[in-house]
C-alpha cells in the first residue's frame, strides 16, 4: 500500500472510490449531485486544484486507488475508502499524514448519522465542537464539525 499525491490520471478512480464509499457508508443520505457530476468535480476541481492524496494497492486483482484524502487549507475535506478496504489501517495512515501536513491543527465535517466516522475521528484526538441541522450543506443532512489541535 502506497500513499502518494494524486495526479490527473487518478481522477476517475478517485471519484469511483468516493461514490462507492459514500453509497456504502451513508445509504440514508441523499446526494445532490449525479455520478457524472461527481466525476466531473473530481476531474476538474479536486484532483487538479486541491491537495489530494491516494492510497494505492499494488497487488494483483486489487491494484489501483482504494482510498482518497483531500486537504483544503486546515480542512480535512474528504477521507473515503473503498468499502472492501476499511479496517486495514489506511484511514489511520491518512490521518497521520494529514497531521504531518497540518501540524497546527485540522478540522472536518461529518454527517451526524455517520457514527463510525465519529468514533474513528475521536480515536484520533478530534473533538466535536459544533452540531448543525444540515441547513448549511448541500445534502441538508445534520452534521458535526470536529477539530484536532496538537
Amino acid at each position: 500500500m502506497t500513499l502518494r499525491r494524486a495526479a490527473a490520471p487518478d481522477a476517475a478512480e478517485v471519484a469511483d472510490v468516493w461514490l462507492r464509499s459514500f453509497a456504502a457508508a451513508l445509504p440514508s443520505v441523499v446526494r445532490p449531485r449525479s455520478d457524472d457530476e461527481v466525476r466531473d468535480y473530481f476531474r476538474n476541481v479536486v484532483v487538479p486544484l486541491q491537495e489530494t492524496w491516494v492510497a494505492v494497492a499494488e497487488a494483483g486483482d486489487e491494484s489501483g486507488v482504494v482510498g482518497v484524502m483531500v486537504l483544503d487549507g486546515e480542512d480535512l475535506s474528504q477521507l473515503y475508502l473503498a468499502p472492501d478496504w476499511r479496517g486495514r489501517g489506511i484511514g489511520d495512515r491518512f490521518v497521520g499524514l494529514a497531521k504531518e501536513r497540518r501540524p497546527q491543527g485540522l478540522c472536518l465535517w461529518t454527517f451526524e448519522v455517520n457514527k463510525p466516522a465519529h468514533r474513528f475521528y475521536e480515536r484520533h484526538g478530534f473533538v466535536a465542537v459544533e452540531h448543525t441541522d444540515g441547513s448549511g450543506n448541500e445534502e441538508r443532512e445534520p452534521d458535526v464539525r470536529y477539530v484536532w489541535q496538537p
